[in-house]
C-alpha cells in the first residue's frame, strides 16, 4: 500500500543497495524493488558494485501489483532537481559574479565547468595570468572550483568564464614587493631593436631601454645581453596598474660596483685601524 501511495504521488523513497544483478541494482524500500542501470544517474554509470550497500533517492516508475515487481528510478528525482536549477540559473547569472562549479570535461582550448544547471566555457587563456599549454595544468576533470562570470548570452545560453579574475595578477602581487630605486635579479627574456625585456618574475616583464643597457652607446641589445641571461636591474618606474616597468642595468652594474668598492675600502680600513692599535699598544 505504501509503494502504491508513492507510485501515485511520485513520493520519494529512499532505498538501500542490497544486490548487484544483470542490467541494474537491487533495492529495499521495504520490498525488494529494481533499478535499472540506465535509470541510477543522469550520465552512464560504468561500475554497478560501487552502489552496493549505499542508500539511494528513489521513486516507483512502474509496479506490477500481481507480481509484486517494483521498478524504481533515482535519475527522475536528479533530472527534475538539474532542470529546476537550469530554470534558476538562467534567470539570476550575470555577468561579473563568482559562482561555484564542477570541471566536467577538458579539451585543448579550455574547460567545461557545470554551475548548477548548464555548462559554461572557461576558456584556458582565461585560467591563467602566466602562460600554459593545456587546461590540465591549472584543472582536472571533477575538480569543484571558484570560477568569475565574464559573459552570459541567455538566447545562444552561453557562459563564458574566468578563473585569474579571482585571484590576485601577478602585477598586484608585485606591487607589494617592488619598488622604485631597487635593484634586483631579472632573466632576459627577448631582445629588441630599442632594448631588451626581463622577467622579474613569472608574469612580469620589465623593458631595459638600450641607453640603459651600458655607460656608453650600444648599437644592438645583443652586444650586451642574450635572451637566458640573469642580470642585476635597478627599477627605475614602476606602474603596475598599467603593468609597466622601467628598468636600468648600467645603473644596477654602477651601484652595486660602487658598493663593491666601499666594502672594500671600509675593510681596508678597519684592518689598518686593528694594526694601528696594535702599534699603540707596544
Amino acid at each position: 500500500a505504501d509503494l502504491e501511495e508513492a507510485f501515485e504521488t511520485k513520493r520519494e523513497l529512499s532505498g538501500e543497495v542490497v544486490q548487484v544483478v544483470k542490467g541494474g541494482l537491487l533495492v529495499d524500500v521495504g520490498a525488494r524493488g529494481f533499478v535499472p542501470a540506465s535509470l541510477i544517474e543522469r550520465g552512464y554509470v560504468s561500475n554497478l558494485e560501487n552502489y552496493l550497500g549505499k542508500t539511494l533517492r528513489l521513486r516507483v516508475i512502474d509496479l506490477d501489483r500481481n507480481k509484486n515487481k517494483v521498478v524504481l528510478s533515482q535519475k527522475a528525482i536528479l533530472e527534475e532537481e538539474y532542470e529546476a536549477a537550469r530554470q534558476k540559473l538562467w534567470e539570476t547569472i550575470e555577468a561579473g559574479q563568482r559562482c561555484r562549479g564542477i570541471v566536467r570535461r577538458l579539451t585543448n582550448f579550455g574547460a567545461f565547468v557545470d554551475v548548477g544547471g548548464a555548462d559554461g566555457l572557461l576558456h584556458i587563456s582565461e585560467m591563467s595570468w602566466t602562460h600554459i599549454n593545456h587546461p590540465s595544468e591549472v584543472v582536472q576533470e571533477n575538480d569543484e572550483i571558484e570560477v568569475y562570470v565574464l559573459a552570459v548570452d541567455k538566447d545562444k545560453q552561453r557562459i563564458s568564464l574566468g578563473l585569474k579574475q579571482i585571484i590576485r595578477s601577478p602585477w598586484e602581487l608585485a606591487a607589494d614587493k617592488y619598488q622604485i630605486g631597487q635593484i634586483i635579479t631579472g632573466k632576459v627574456v627577448r631582445t629588441v631593436p630599442f632594448g631588451a625585456f626581463v622577467q622579474v618574475e613569472p608574469g612580469v616583464e620589465g623593458l631595459i631601454h638600450i641607453s640603459q643597457l651600458a655607460p656608453y652607446r650600444v648599437g644592438r641589445a645583443e652586444d650586451v645581453v642574450n635572451a637566458g641571461d640573469e642580470i642585476p636591474v635597478k627599477i627605475l618606474d614602476f606602474k603596475p596598474q598599467e603593468q609597466r616597468m622601467s628598468l636600468s642595468l648600467s645603473k644596477a652594474r654602477e651601484e652595486l660596483e660602487a658598493a663593491e668598492q666601499q666594502q672594500i675600502v671600509d675593510e681596508y680600513k678597519a684592518t689598518d685601524a686593528g694594526e694601528d692599535k696594535v702599534a699603540a699598544e707596544f
